[in-house]
Protein backbone atom coordinates (compact mmCIF):
# COMPACT_ATOMS: atom_id res chain seq x y z
CA UNK A 1 0.00 0.00 0.00
CA UNK A 2 2.92 2.42 0.81
CA UNK A 3 4.88 1.97 -2.24
CA UNK A 4 1.15 2.56 -3.99
CA UNK A 5 0.61 5.48 -2.21
CA UNK A 6 4.45 6.99 -2.84
CA UNK A 7 3.87 6.40 -6.62
CA UNK A 8 0.48 7.99 -6.87
CA UNK A 9 2.20 11.12 -5.22
CA UNK A 10 4.91 11.18 -7.80
CA UNK A 11 2.71 10.90 -10.29
CA UNK A 12 0.87 14.20 -9.37
CA UNK A 13 3.84 15.64 -8.47
CA UNK A 14 4.72 14.92 -12.30
CA UNK A 15 1.57 16.45 -13.69
CA UNK A 16 0.93 19.38 -11.27
CA UNK A 17 4.26 20.41 -12.01
CA UNK A 18 4.12 20.34 -15.80
CA UNK A 19 0.50 22.49 -15.35
CA UNK A 20 2.73 24.80 -13.37
CA UNK A 21 5.63 25.25 -15.85
CA UNK A 22 2.89 25.38 -19.11
CA UNK A 23 -0.50 25.85 -18.14
CA UNK A 24 -0.29 28.56 -15.72
CA UNK A 25 2.58 30.50 -16.76
CA UNK A 26 0.59 32.61 -19.47
CA UNK A 27 -2.20 33.73 -16.77
CA UNK A 28 -0.37 33.74 -13.48
CA UNK A 29 1.73 36.35 -11.42
CA UNK A 30 5.07 35.64 -10.73
CA UNK A 31 4.02 35.58 -7.19
CA UNK A 32 1.44 32.69 -7.86
CA UNK A 33 3.80 30.83 -9.89
CA UNK A 34 6.82 31.12 -6.94
CA UNK A 35 3.96 29.77 -4.67
CA UNK A 36 3.34 26.65 -7.66
CA UNK A 37 6.87 25.99 -8.13
CA UNK A 38 7.70 25.44 -4.23
CA UNK A 39 4.40 23.30 -3.58
CA UNK A 40 5.99 20.68 -6.49
CA UNK A 41 9.62 21.08 -5.25
CA UNK A 42 7.82 20.13 -1.78
CA UNK A 43 5.71 17.63 -2.89
CA UNK A 44 8.45 15.66 -4.84
CA UNK A 45 10.83 15.94 -1.97
CA UNK A 46 8.77 14.14 0.06
CA UNK A 47 6.85 11.95 -2.37
CA UNK A 48 10.59 10.92 -2.89
CA UNK A 49 10.51 10.28 0.78
CA UNK A 50 7.11 8.41 1.33
CA UNK A 51 8.67 6.03 -1.55
CA UNK A 52 12.40 5.86 0.70
CA UNK A 53 9.60 4.92 3.66
CA UNK A 54 7.62 2.26 1.94
CA UNK A 55 11.10 0.85 0.93
CA UNK A 56 12.54 0.78 4.27
CA UNK A 57 9.21 -0.98 5.99
CA UNK A 58 9.68 -3.72 3.75
CA UNK A 59 13.70 -4.02 4.40
CA UNK A 60 13.38 -3.24 8.36
CA UNK A 61 9.53 -4.48 8.75
CA UNK A 62 10.33 -3.59 13.11
CA UNK A 63 10.58 -0.19 12.05
CA UNK A 64 7.24 1.89 12.99
CA UNK A 65 6.91 3.97 10.24
CA UNK A 66 2.67 4.14 9.71
CA UNK A 67 2.44 7.42 12.37
CA UNK A 68 5.42 9.16 10.14
CA UNK A 69 3.78 8.24 6.58
CA UNK A 70 0.57 9.65 7.77
CA UNK A 71 1.67 13.07 8.90
CA UNK A 72 3.94 13.59 6.02
CA UNK A 73 1.33 12.57 3.47
CA UNK A 74 -1.33 14.97 5.07
CA UNK A 75 1.08 17.39 5.81
CA UNK A 76 2.07 17.16 1.85
CA UNK A 77 -1.59 18.17 1.16
CA UNK A 78 -2.42 20.98 3.84
CA UNK A 79 1.16 22.25 2.67
CA UNK A 80 1.23 21.83 -1.01
CA UNK A 81 -2.33 22.07 -1.04
CA UNK A 82 -2.46 25.28 0.19
CA UNK A 83 0.07 26.67 -2.19
CA UNK A 84 -1.16 24.90 -5.05
CA UNK A 85 -5.04 26.58 -4.37
CA UNK A 86 -3.49 29.93 -3.87
CA UNK A 87 -1.40 29.93 -6.98
CA UNK A 88 -4.74 29.18 -8.79
CA UNK A 89 -6.31 32.79 -6.96
CA UNK A 90 -8.11 31.55 -4.40
CA UNK A 91 -8.37 33.87 -1.43
CA UNK A 92 -5.06 34.19 0.75
CA UNK A 93 -6.33 33.60 4.17
CA UNK A 94 -5.69 29.81 2.88
CA UNK A 95 -1.71 30.26 3.28
CA UNK A 96 -3.18 29.71 7.00
CA UNK A 97 -2.81 26.28 6.35
CA UNK A 98 0.41 26.29 5.08
CA UNK A 99 2.50 26.08 8.33
CA UNK A 100 -0.02 23.16 9.48
CA UNK A 101 1.51 21.31 7.01
CA UNK A 102 5.37 21.99 7.16
CA UNK A 103 4.64 21.43 11.02
CA UNK A 104 2.72 17.70 10.16
CA UNK A 105 6.03 16.92 7.59
CA UNK A 106 8.44 17.85 10.41
CA UNK A 107 6.87 16.42 12.96
CA UNK A 108 7.13 12.75 10.61
CA UNK A 109 10.01 12.82 9.53
CA UNK A 110 11.06 13.45 13.56
CA UNK A 111 9.22 10.38 15.04
CA UNK A 112 10.81 8.40 12.42
CA UNK A 113 13.97 10.02 13.94
CA UNK A 114 12.99 8.93 16.92
CA UNK A 115 11.83 5.28 16.23
CA UNK A 116 15.06 4.48 14.02
CA UNK A 117 17.21 5.43 17.42
CA UNK A 118 15.26 3.40 19.34
CA UNK A 119 15.19 0.48 16.75
CA UNK A 120 18.91 1.01 16.87
CA UNK A 121 19.37 0.48 20.48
Amino acid sequence: MWVGISAINLALAVMLGAFGAHGLKKIASPEQLAWWQTATDYFFYHALGLLALAIISKVIPQLPIKASFWLIQIGILFFCGSLYVMALGLPRILGAITPIGGALMILGWLILAWNAFKFAK
